[in-house]
């Protein structure tokens, strides 16, 4: 992925690695668009970033619809999309109260995505230099038990992107998987002064180097993630889930 002079639009950008992702995809010289619910916040992030701002709900396929359009109309040099926008839910299912949690974390993480990409793609393909950045997690490669639901939302993610980038090769549009350990973000409750997890941004800048400096890699994968990704390639899988469900409950997911 070219790092400069691109035009990029992050749902979910309105906190955590998505401002961090923002702000310094902005200070290389693209122009940056931001989605979100809060419109107070759209406009505080305007007024200080000087992002262009679309309210968008994620979880919403009529919202998505709309501030699509919305994107392409107003921003038609749009060239980069980065479908971000996600929850994740701590869930028992060993009693009758985790499906509304459940079904929200995959509306929210995988819905939202795909519907977001199907808006885009078409356009994309019209620029002559296009990416699709997903947001996948380390918990795609090793479950964490107490979230089942955002473990194979992830786990989703990560195949989806494989996918696409088998359809979409030989056309200009490239599919990058953003895979991230645990950051110090809001996504949990206590996960943002987790000591366990990587500072946001420490995690942000590397992964922004690792875009720069790996132009055709398939995978962002910052050192920290590694220990989850490759757990089965090693052959210490077993050991690599015993030792993230031995930690924290909230260490192992961006």
């Amino acid at each position: 992925m070219n790092t400069h002079g691109n035009t990029v639009f992050l749902p979910g950008g309105t906190r955590g690695i998505g401002l961090a992702l923002a702000t310094r995809l902005q200070a290389r010289g693209n122009t940056v668009v931001v989605g979100g619910r809060d419109t107070a916040v759209l406009d505080a992030l305007a007024a200080e970033h000087g992002f262009g701002t679309v309210r968008i709900d994620t979880s919403d396929p009529a919202s998505i619809t709309s501030a699509s359009a919305e994107v392409i109309e107003r921003f038609p040099d749009v060239n980069v999309l980065v479908p971000m926008a996600g929850i994740m839910r701590a869930e028992d299912w060993r009693g009758p109260g985790f499906l509304a949690d459940a079904e929200a974390v995959v509306t929210t993480n995988l819905l939202g995505p795909i519907r977001l990409i199907a808006a885009f793609t078409e356009h994309l393909q019209s620029r002559p230099d296009a990416t699709i950045l997903t947001v996948s997690s380390g918990l795609a490669f090793a479950p964490l038990g107490v979230t089942p639901s955002y473990n194979a939302s992830k786990a989703a993610v990560h195949m989806l992107s494989e996918s696409l980038r088998l359809q979409l090769a030989g056309t200009s549009v490239s599919v990058v998987e953003l895979v991230p350990p645990s950051v110090q973000t809001e996504l949990m409750p206590g996960q943002d002064t987790n000591p366990l997890a990587m500072p946001l941004d420490e995690f942000a800048d590397e992964a922004l180097s690792l875009l720069e400096n790996k132009p055709g890699a398939h995978e962002v994968q910052v050192e920290r993630v590694k220990f989850l990704r490759y757990g089965e390639a090693r052959g210490d899988y077993a050991d690599v889930v015993a030792a993230l469900n031995a930690t924290d409950p909230h260490a192992a997911a961006h």
